[in-house]
This record gives structure tokens, C-alpha cells and sequence, in this order.
């Protein structure tokens, strides 16, 4: 096999960038308990860490959205993959050599690869948009499926690593993510990188138009990340909490599964997708069955199903707004982009966060107790099943904002056809 050249190097250093930044989302969440075991950290900060990880990755997201002209896009690029080591490593060897700043050290770490994730999202899917090519949406799909399949990777091996090798090894386990981005590094530094457009689109005259297409673009994908997210975030804790699976099990049959499907979902647009906005209408209508299945089954086989099968359902949402974004609105700019992954992050991080505030206070209500009773279930049950009823809305609203979008961009078209707007 030929060693890839020219764009074709570039287009294979961001699908390697995009698989080895999965350590940056999937590795946290594994380790939360084990920081909380061997640093006493307490519930409280573990959650701050969360935080912090979304408002950097929303910070790098508005400050490109805004502010893209003032930066050399290039070398931000390059940079990227050593910001995500470097966080990995600060993350690690803090805690590590100094347990007394175990905490300090996981908040610099998270701010670090926090911004390198942010980058990821900024710049990522536009250079794999700028680069030529005979199929853009068979590039964009694949690009996302590593993702799915990074994240999987990584929650199998660590969570075997942990099994096996025992949780206060962890730091090892770090070390080994933190070497993989370096790769990305060096790619990038001898592949010719593409000129990106910058600007958003004009608010002036028509283009006013092409501004809301984009923000029905970034509603869009503000409720495909909710629906992804929410069970991204609580699969496990779910199988593990609700249908009283051991958590290895829960994470591997859980998050790892949903992953698979996650990517398996993205590949197949990326083969066989012709019709983006079909595909992300029929996956909605999926997730809503999905959480509605996991919702009111009181089967623990149908309740797992439900959960993983979310993953194929939701599979091409976040892609997909991206690409109807391509589709709609030619050469969008890096600060759309990122106006795109400031909405993705947020459904990514609010979706889930309500989803523990339900749980959370439904288990604590007098009803849930009574309700569970006669179910045979405890009131955090109870509360988990409430909890992924609510979230249902998530993609019954994005249903309907897919209908509006469709209708809007459809009548859009035939003004621009026919701008008198003579009869035919």
C-alpha cells in the first residue's frame, strides 16, 4: 500500500485526529470514581470537572465564531494534537507525583485538552470539507465514524485495563492515550493543509436568509447532540443503576455497544446515504422510539435494546446537521463551524445534566416510592425511567424542527428559482 500523499495525507491526518481525540471525551468518565476513591474528591468537584471541560470547549466555539480573522489557522491546527497530550499528560502526572494538587492537576489537564477538543470540532469537519473530493458526504460521514469508533476503543481498553491491571494503575492508562494525538502532530506537519474560509455569511441583503438557515442548522444539531448525549452519558450509570447489571458489563454491553452502533450507523451513511434530511428525520422518529422503549419496558432485554439501539438512531445527527449546513449554505466559513459546535456542545451538556436533575428529583419525590412500589422497582428506578421519558423530547422536537427546516429550505429554493415568483 502507498504511503497517502498531498490532500489525501490531510484528509487521513484529520480521521486519525478525530479517532485519537475519543480519549479526550470517553477517558474522564471512566476515571471519575477512581479519582474519587484515591484522591477523596468529592461529588461536587468530579461534576466541576464536567462543567469545565463544556464551558472551555463552548468558549473555543464562540471565540471562532467571532474572532477567526485574528488567528493563524494553520498553526492552530498543527497545535491542536499537542494541546490534547499535553492535557492528557498534565492530567496524569499531577496527581500522580503530587497527590496533594491531585485536583489542581486534573483541572489544568481538562482545561488543555478541553481546548484541543474544541479546536477538533472548529476546524476538523471544514478542512475535511475544503478538501476535493467526489463524494464530501462520504468523507464528512467517515471523519465522524472514527469518532464512534475511537470512543469504543477507548472505553474497552481502559475499561479492561482497570479490570485487570487495578484502578490505581490508571495513570499508566493515561500516559498511553496522551502518546496517540503526537501522531496527529506530525501528519499534519508534512500534509498540505487547505485554505478554509473564515467568514460567516453576510447579514446584509439576501444573505440574511442563508443566517437563518444556519441557525435552524445549529437548532438542529443542539437537539441530535441532546438526543446523542443523554444516553452517551447514561447508558451505563442506566444498565448499571436501573436494570442492575454488574458496571463492566454496563460499560462494555452499554457504552461500548452504543458506540459500535454509533459508528456503524455514520459508516453506512458514508457507503450507502444518498438523502441527508430523510436519514436524520427517520433517525428522530427512531430515538423517540428508542426512549420511549427504555422508558416504560419493564423488560430488562428491551430496556438494554432500547438503549443501544439509540446509538444507530442517532448516528447521523450530528454529522448530518453539518452536512445539510454544507448542502444549504456553500462555504459556510469556519465561523459557522463553529457556531455549529458551540450548539453541539451545549445539547451535549445540558441534555444530560437535565436528565440527573429529573433523576435525581423525581427519586426523592413521596410518588416515586409509591409508584415504585407497585412496580417492583426502587424510587431511583423509578426516577431513571422519568428521566429518559423527559429526555424523549429532545428528538420529538427535533422532529419537528426538521419539518420546519425542510418546508423553509424547499420554499427557499423556489424563490431563488423563481425570484418574480411567476406561476409556472
Amino acid at each position: 500500500m502507498k504511503f497517502p500523499t498531498g490532500y489525501q495525507r490531510t484528509k487521513y491526518a484529520c480521521y486519525y485526529t478525530y479517532l485519537a481525540a475519543a480519549s479526550v471525551f470517553s477517558l474522564p468518565p471512566i476515571l471519575l470514581m477512581t479519582f474519587r476513591q484515591m484522591y477523596d474528591i468529592s461529588y461536587t468537584l468530579l461534576g466541576t470537572l464536567v462543567l469545565i471541560n463544556f464551558f472551555t470547549q463552548m468558549a473555543v466555539d464562540l471565540i471562532f465564531t467571532f474572532f477567526a480573522k485574528h488567528f493563524n489557522i494553520k498553526a492552530t491546527i498543527k497545535a491542536m494534537p499537542l494541546l490534547t497530550s499535553a492535557g492528557l499528560l498534565l492530567y496524569a502526572l499531577i496527581p500522580h507525583l503530587f497527590p496533594q494538587y491531585a485536583y489542581l492537576g486534573l483541572v489544568v489537564g481538562t482545561v488543555l485538552f478541553s481546548l484541543a477538543a474544541g479546536l477538533s470540532e472548529v476546524f476538523l469537519s471544514p478542512m475535511v470539507a475544503a478538501i476535493p473530493s467526489d463524494n464530501p458526504k462520504r468523507d464528512m460521514s467517515i471523519l465522524h465514524s472514527l469518532f464512534a469508533y475511537g470512543m469504543v476503543s477507548v472505553v474497552v481498553i481502559s475499561t479492561l485495563f482497570l479490570e485487570f491491571c487495578g484502578e490505581e494503575n490508571w495513570v499508566y492508562l493515561t500516559l498511553f492515550w496522551a502518546v496517540l494525538p503526537i501522531g496527529s502532530f506530525l501528519l499534519f506537519c508534512i500534509s498540505p493543509l487547505p485554505e478554509i474560509q473564515l467568514a460567516p455569511p453576510s447579514r446584509e441583503g439576501g444573505s440574511r436568509s442563508k443566517w437563518l438557515g444556519l441557525l435552524l442548522c445549529v437548532g438542529c444539531i443542539f437537539l441530535g447532540s441532546s438526543a446523542e448525549n443523554t444516553m452517551i452519558s447514561w447508558v451505563s450509570g442506566y444498565m448499571e443503576g436501573a436494570l442492575q447489571l454488574p458496571k463492566v458489563w454496563s460499560d462494555l454491553c452499554g457504552l461500548a455497544l452504543f458506540g459500535v452502533l454509533l459508528g456503524f450507523g455514520r459508516t453506512l451513511y458514508a457507503k450507502l446515504g444518498r438523502n441527508i434530511y430523510r436519514t436524520m428525520l427517520g433517525g428522530m422518529v427512531g430515538a423517540v422510539v428508542c426512549y420511549l422503549v427504555v422508558g416504560f419496558s419493564g423488560n430488562v432485554f428491551l430496556s438494554a435494546a432500547g438503549c443501544v439501539l439509540t446509538g444507530l438512531c442517532t448516528a447521523m445527527l450530528w454529522p448530518g446537521s453539518l452536512i445539510l449546513l454544507e448542502e444549504k449554505i456553500p462555504n459556510p466559513g469556519v465561523a459557522a463551524y463553529a457556531l455549529m459546535a458551540a450548539g453541539g456542545d451545549l445539547g451535549g451538556s445540558v441534555a444530560p445534566q437535565l436528565m440527573g436533575v429529573v433523576v435525581d428529583t423525581v427519586a426523592a419525590a413521596p410518588w416515586a416510592a409509591q409508584l415504585g412500589a407497585v412496580l417492583s422497582l426502587s424510587p431511583e428506578q423509578v426516577g431513571m425511567k422519568v428521566g429518559m421519558l423527559v429526555a424523549v423530547g429532545f428528538p420529538l422536537l427535533g422532529v419537528v424542527l426538521l419539518l420546519v427546516l425542510g418546508r423553509y429550505f424547499a420554499k427557499r429554493s423556489q424563490k431563488e428559482a423563481d425570484p418574480a415568483g411567476n406561476p409556472a
